[in-house]
């Protein structure tokens, strides 16, 4: 028997009552069920229904919202069983494993646990990515989203998922309402489901910073990561017992030019810390210039700055102090540092 032979016959009730109650023509084919037999299931007050071509769902009622993403899934993905065939008879066959495809948009945004998203019951249809080349198109609940790379999927109560700046992305694109946009944006960051960079990023990949409300949401949004990344560096400096540094001050040599503004400044030991909360834009070649240019001088008159991320706070807070630490027990053996003058910023 190879993989194409269909397995013996099950019984279509048995079929219904399994745990699985969507499935593919194909697999149905492997059953046993000629495409002849699910025609006459699928007849009007039947007791099987065709949800989207070459999808059955296997009962008379309304798709509850599990069985609509999984077709949706099962009509956008090139499918496969997880190792083992499909057995007849059995309820606990494998699940389904789809490749080249997975939720995006708002309804992944609801997978994701937002609380601005809206239920999956209400939502007409679910966004679904796939490669670009595929030939799909959308059709009944299933709204075909395209793109050149799939980025990695996060796998949510057993269905792929769109990474939330993806997710995101793919939902403002289709919303016009400002305050909505406002909404998931912020609970993208004041969530902790990400960090402001990686959704700007996505949003200049899908070039929708120019659409005129998007324009104040990222503003705010980047505004909302700094404060949060700010947030966290204090909390940083007393969870880790670094010595208090000078907060947010601006540096310039006596009677001199403005040196720049500093997150933290420790100026016994002539240490800086320096959040890099760029938003990837347009301009993002000449504001990390601007970064390096202000960095080298510093070094140069003898400051050492240590350049942190939101990212790097969030994941890798321990070392982050740690390079702070040895920074701060390295003063000594450097020569002294040119004499600055530190203001409030």
């Amino acid at each position: 028997m190879n993989h194409n032979t269909p397995l013996s016959p099950r019984p279509l009730h048995h079929l219904a009552d399994g745990r699985r109650r969507v499935m593919s023509t194909a697999q149905l084919r492997r059953h046993g069920v000629p495409a002849a037999e699910v025609n006459e299931q699928c007849r009007p007050g039947g007791p099987w229904q065709q949800l989207l071509p070459g999808v059955v769902l296997l009962h008379p009622g309304p798709p509850t919202s599990e069985e609509r993403l999984h077709a949706v899934l099962m009509y956008a993905a090139r499918e496969r069983t997880a190792g083992v065939p499909e057995q007849p008879g059995r309820d606990d066959a494998p699940p389904p494993v789809y490749t080249e495809a997975m939720i995006t948009g708002l309804a992944a945004l609801t997978l994701h646990g937002f609380a601005s998203a809206p239920p999956l019951p209400s939502l007409d249809a679910f966004d679904v990515l796939v490669p670009r080349l595929r030939r799909l198109r959308s059709t009944g609940c299933a709204r075909i989203v395209r793109t050149p790379a799939l980025p990695t999927a996060v796998q949510v109560t057993g269905l792929p998922v769109a990474p939330v700046p993806r997710a995101l992305a793919d939902a403002v694109a289709r919303l016009q309402d400002a305050g909505t946009v406002r909404r998931l944006l912020t609970e993208a960051v004041r969530g902790g489901h990400c960090e402001a960079a990686a959704v700007v990023r996505e949003l200049t990949e899908a070039r929708l910073l120019n659409r005129p409300h998007m324009v104040d949401a990222v503003d705010s949004l980047v505004a909302e990561g700094r404060a949060i990344a700010e947030n966290r560096l204090y909390w940083m400096v007393r969870e880790y017992d670094l010595p208090d540094p000078v907060w947010n001050v601006d540096l310039r040599l006596p009677g001199g030019p403005h040196l720049g503004g500093l997150d933290a400044y420790w100026p016994d030991h002539a240490v800086a810390v320096e959040l890099d909360t760029r938003a990837p834009r347009q301009d993002d070649d000449a504001l990390w210039s601007e970064y390096a240019r202000k960095r080298e001088h510093l070094e140069r008159l003898g400051i050492t700055v240590v350049h942190v991320t939101p990212r790097k706070l969030r994941d890798a807070m321990e070392q982050q102090a740690a390079v702070i630490r040895t920074a701060l027990m390295a003063a000594a053996d450097r020569e002294p540092a040119a004499y600055v003058v530190v203001l409030p910023r």
